[in-house]
């Protein structure tokens, strides 16, 4: 048995509800490796800024300047304001009442995770259109912070499968260039953290209170790149954090051998 199936096949023993984790491995574009329930959905927290940029690669210009404020119409009705006490990155706000750069904004998007940047780009492009690049998995419904839609019941969820479709895509698409954020992603607790230092990861990962994932595209040097996305909901972040640390370092052990399955998980279909 590979590393990674041990490690599924503990998961299966060990998670019991309310805790819940799905993880997705396996090479960008091809079918899984590993799977474990990679079709069970969670919230998104932070996973729907990867729509957002794929939308607004596709569709807008990024070096045009947009006007930096806080208040926005909401998914439901009214206004809301993103809350700067809440979110990861104070630069954007730096910049409330001037303008920034699009492609600027996208970047604090993802790398630094800002709430504020992720707002101005929904705002450019649409919740709409950022839905629309979701795939099979992902709902968007409203922007971060809109808390009269939440709740009114709007909802954005993410599977595993739909994470690592993601990063798949992002890794494709105009010759890779759209993971140039992850790549310089500054929270680097989750996947990154578990793989041997100096590895080359693009990755984006995503909390809020009792939530935690990571997608990620991992790059060994002696083996090809694959798609690793663990997304874990109902615990602690220090129980979760062990649960992606330990299936990271399994999918390192078996670098070589995504892509050359499937070894699904078959309680997929039956659990």
């Amino acid at each position: 048995m590979s590393a990674t199936a041990a490690a599924l096949a503990a998961l299966r023993l060990e998670t019991e509800p309310p805790a819940s984790v799905s993880v997705w491995c396996g090479r960008p574009g091809r079918p899984a490796a590993f799977r474990f329930r990679a079709d069970v959905p969670h919230y998104a927290a932070s996973l729907i800024k990867l729509a957002a940029l794929r939308a607004a690669a596709r569709t807008l210009d990024p070096a045009t300047e947009v006007p930096v404020h806080d208040e926005f119409r909401s998914a439901h009705s009214g206004t809301y304001r993103t809350d700067r006490a809440y979110d990861n990155d104070e630069e954007p706000w730096r910049r409330l009442g001037g303008t920034a750069p699009l492609g600027w904004l996208c970047e604090r998007m993802v790398c630094s995770s800002s709430n504020l940047a992720t707002d101005l780009v929904l705002e450019r492009v649409g919740v709409a259109a950022a839905a629309a690049e979701a795939p099979a998995g992902m709902t968007l419904t409203r922007p971060i912070g809109d808390h009269a839609a939440r709740e009114a019941g709007l909802t954005n969820t993410v599977t595993a499968e739909a994470a690592a479709a993601l990063v798949s895509a992002l890794a494709t698409e105009q010759e890779g260039r759209l993971l140039e954020p992850l790549r310089r992603q500054l929270y680097r607790a989750e996947i990154p953290a578990a793989l041997p230092p100096g590895t080359r990861v693009a990755n984006k990962n995503g909390w809020v209170d009792g939530v935690l994932h990571d997608a990620a595209l991992v790059e060994p040097d002696d083996a090809p790149a694959y798609v690793l996305a663990v997304c874990t909901s109902g615990m602690t972040e220090e129980a979760a954090r062990a649960v992606i640390h330990r299936v990271a370092r399994a999918s390192w052990d078996d670098r070589t051998r995504p892509g050359t399955g499937p070894e699904t998980e078959e309680s997929d279909a039956r659990r």
